[in-house]
């Protein structure tokens, strides 16, 4: 507390961003491997993408060291709209006294999540387009051609109008709130609970890091399924009218995957989530808690 929420908004975008720069190459690694066997049985299609490492490898072989950044402009447009917004938000929630409810946290979170993902589900729409382009040799979903972010924006815009560049928000808002919901909910508990304990002192970055660290577990467990969807419900190719050809919406999108690829489908690239997720999770909550001490 203590720091007016439209400061909160400046730091959080701000902060987000940086954490974009820094683990956008593990975003699109984690975008390949979710859309890798699109509603295919296990084990009957190609697998350009083995592993973290092995995807990382594949995706400079094809498109350069560059290809790893895939999607950056429309990454950090979006963190900074969203992380913006969000963190707007819950300060707004932590000044009405409302976090120091029972469960307060987590709602809190939950709400300045969903509210972020509206504002910046665009943003996210065009990055995963752009992350998930590559030569046909190793391509995985559906590819959409675009040839720049602006490009983008202005091909979704003309051929399904204002509606069209919300596409998929229905699989972000569930995503982002259960993240964000875990994520502040379990960052705050874990670091007053290292401090509590003696293991770092109040207000050292060390205690910060290992709150952070906590908060990255908990996220990649509870979010991997919704992103897992997300990423599925914004790549998919659309009709003339704006009507996905794969999913109709976050419902089938979940029967579908869990009847054509297993259970386990829900969870494609937490490797990737996580080794992304971690250092995102560290980074942005440790930018925005040592911007607002500033």
């Amino acid at each position: 507390g203590g720091v007016p929420p439209a400061t909160d908004l400046v730091l959080g975008a701000t902060a987000g961003c940086l954490a974009c720069f820094l683990t956008n190459p593990l975003e699109v690694v984690k975008t390949r491997l979710q859309l890798q066997g699109e509603l295919q049985p296990p084990g009957t299609y190609p697998r350009p993408y083995r592993g973290v490492l092995r995807a990382a490898v594949a995706v400079c072989q094809a498109d350069g060291l560059r290809g790893l950044q895939k999607g950056l402009a429309a990454g950090l447009l979006y963190q900074g709209l969203m992380n913006g917004v969000r963190f707007y938000c819950y300060s707004h929630a932590e000044d009405a006294g409302w976090t120091g409810y029972p469960g307060g946290t987590v709602a809190a979170g939950a709400v300045a999540g969903a509210v972020g993902a509206i504002v910046g589900s665009p943003a996210y729409l065009v990055k995963t387009h752009l992350q998930a382009q590559t030569v046909s040799a190793i391509a995985v979903g559906h590819q959409h051609n675009h040839e720049s972010i602006s490009g983008a924006f202005k091909s979704i815009y003309q051929q399904h109008g204002v509606v069209g560049l919300w596409r998929g928000v229905t699989g972000a808002v569930p995503r982002v709130a259960v993240g964000s919901a875990v994520q502040l909910a379990t960052f705050a508990s874990a670091k007053d609970w290292v401090c509590e304990h003696q293991w770092f002192r109040k207000g050292s970055w060390a205690a910060v890091l290992a709150g952070g660290m906590v908060s990255g577990v908990a996220v990649a467990v509870t979010m991997t399924p919704f992103d897992v969807i997300s990423t599925r419900l914004y790549n998919q190719p659309v009709d003339a009218d704006g009507t996905g050809k794969l999913y109709r919406g976050f419902l089938d999108c979940i029967l579908q995957i869990s009847s054509k690829e297993g259970l386990l489908g829900l969870y494609k690239g937490i490797g990737a989530v996580y080794l992304r997720l971690g250092p995102h999770t560290v980074l942005s909550l440790f930018f925005w808690d040592k911007l607002r001490n500033m």
